[in-house]
């Protein structure tokens, strides 16, 4: 790059600083695609993203360490890299989304590896790349300083745009199409502003290869929401009526006949089959034996069954309902079929809706309330495991009349035995002196458990129900607190913020399954 004028040279300046910026803007955001793609699928998001970083930043050392093979045309091999770069990086999620729905869960393992290596290798490359270009405008101190503040910039403006406008409004798909053209763009500002220094046929064979892929990633762009269908329908054996992927999860609805099925990130929440067995045996018990049930708490149901149950009682006054996820109050509100089977109940005055996390909910309303419920998805990973601590059981214990019950969704005591008996013991650990495991069967989750608990204790062996029920009775709810030998266990640990012990039983049980039903095909 010989004889430019000031102008000229400002100019250069411009476009490769500028170029920087975008291309770590770019790698962080690839990054955060895969990461969040995995943790929707395989759950486990600290896993998830600790191997994503780890992987990125030696594959960015590798990158770094190969970049001293290039030797001349570094505009051009830069070019390369974000051509690359941007069809990889861009294609990424929609490779994933294909891998999952047709392999299992090891080839999906090796493939987002695969894609982290070669993302972290190229990225990794792009900083000395650009470093050497632009030795020729600044002296060595001044020319790392400013690669490195404005790639790191680009970092921070990533990670800000990603929680806060990308994930909630475009998607993780999108996304990866939109940042994957943008990086494209990067190699078509360089090939057009340093094309006096490209041999002509490559850069019409660059041209030609930048276009190309723009154009597959803007097609993959229009057919998006007929190719999430059909990848989403490869997941679920029925025929999917409604999905959304919202800030904190995907929801999807299928339905088969007369059974309606709620999944969150593909683990089932209710089918309309069975499900008054689950939200009968959640919401009665407790109901029953509370002296007072004027204002009752529900964390989580926000597709509102539970507080179908709850609004049978008639002395309920202000039912408030916590969900972190504003979607699913719209769903449980706007879906024909849904509403109907909670019996409209998001319309009845005496319901509050609270779009918000349990935990903080708890932390900073100090309303007391004569029955709390947690009706909340199981501990499949760390932010959900924190629901179910010793340190949440005693915001719970501080938000509950001095003689109200508490009740909580518990899992599976036979497939996830030390994570049930984990959570008996968390609750226990929290204050509470009195606490009432029980369990009923429901056909479409297996043998599902419950726990109550007081300050005061209660008599278990007397019910006056007081409502209509389909699967409850008085002799029923005084059964259900029988476990047989094979679903006691000793000697589990209490789960805290700090040790989440709760989060490696409930994966270790649901893997000896997993493993069992594999051996058995």
């Amino acid at each position: 790059m010989q004889n430019k004028t000031t102008t000229d040279s400002t100019k250069e300046k411009i476009v490769l600083i500028g170029s920087i910026f975008i291309a770590g803007l770019c790698s962080i955001i690839y990054e955060l695609l895969i990461s969040t793609t995995s943790s929707y699928f395989l759950g486990d998001s600290i896993k998830q993203f600790s191997i994503t970083i780890g992987v990125y930043m030696a594959s960015m050392g590798l990158g770094s360490f190969f970049s001293r093979i290039f030797q001349k045309d570094l505009i051009l091999r830069f070019i390369e890299v974000e051509i690359i770069l941007g069809l990889i990086g861009g294609a990424s999620v929609p490779i994933l989304y294909f891998v999952f729905s047709d392999f299992n869960y090891w080839a999906f393992q090796i493939v987002m590896i695969g894609l982290i290596v070669v993302i972290g290798i190229l990225t990794g490359l792009e900083i000395p790349l650009l470093a050497r270009i632009m030795k020729e405008y600044y002296p060595l101190k001044i020319n790392l300083s400013n690669v490195l503040s404005m790639d790191y910039f680009g970092a921070l403006v990533a990670t800000l745009l990603f929680p806060f406008i990308l994930l909630p409004w475009v998607g993780v798909f999108l996304s990866s199409l939109i940042f994957g053209v943008v990086n494209i763009g990067i190699g078509f500002l360089n090939l057009w502003f340093f094309k006096d220094f490209i041999v002509p046929r490559k850069r019409i064979h660059y041209l030609l290869g930048a276009a190309s892929v723009t154009l597959f990633f803007v097609l993959l762009a229009i057919f998006s929401n007929r190719l999430l269908y059909e990848w989403h329908d490869r997941l679920y054996r029925d025929r999917i009526v409604f999905t959304k992927t919202t800030p904190y999860q995907t929801l999807v609805l299928t339905k088969a006949n007369d059974d309606l099925r709620l999944f969150i990130n593909r683990v089932i929440q209710f089918s309309s089959t069975d499900e008054y067995r689950y939200h009968e045996s959640l919401v009665h018990l407790p109901m029953s034996k509370a002296p007072y049930k004027k204002n009752i708490l529900i964390l989580g149901g926000g597709e509102a069954l539970t507080a179908r149950e709850v609004l049978k009682h008639n002395d309920v006054e202000a039912l408030t309902i916590v969900d972190i996820d504003p979607e699913m109050f719209k769903l449980a509100k706007e879906h024909p079929e849904l509403s109907q089977l909670n019996n409209y109940s998001l319309d009845d005055p005496r319901v509050i809706t609270v779009p918000n996390d349990a935990f903080i909910f708890l932390q900073q309303h100090p309303q007391v309330f004569d029955v709390i419920i947690a009706d909340l998805p199981d501990p499949t990973n760390e932010s959900l495991a924190r629901l179910y601590s010793r340190e949440f059981f005693k915001l719970v214990k501080k938000r509950l009349a001095p003689n109200g019950i508490f009740v909580t969704q518990a899992g599976s005591p036979f497939h996830t035995t030390k994570a049930y008996w984990c959570i008996n013991e968390n609750i226990k650990a929290a204050g509470f002196q009195f606490t009432y495991p029980y369990h009923a069967y429901v056909p479409s989750f297996g043998d599902w458990g419950f726990i109550m608990a007081n300050a005061r204790g209660l008599d278990t062996a007397q019910f006056d129900l007081g409502v209509k029920t389909s699967f409850l009775s008085e002799k029923t709810m005084q059964q259900l607190f029988h476990f047989e030998k094979d679903l006691q266990v000793d000697g589990v640990k209490v789960s805290t913020l700090d040790q989440p012990v709760l989060l490696d039983y409930y994966l270790e049980g649901w893997r000896r399954w997993a493993r069992l039903n594999i051996e058995r095909q």
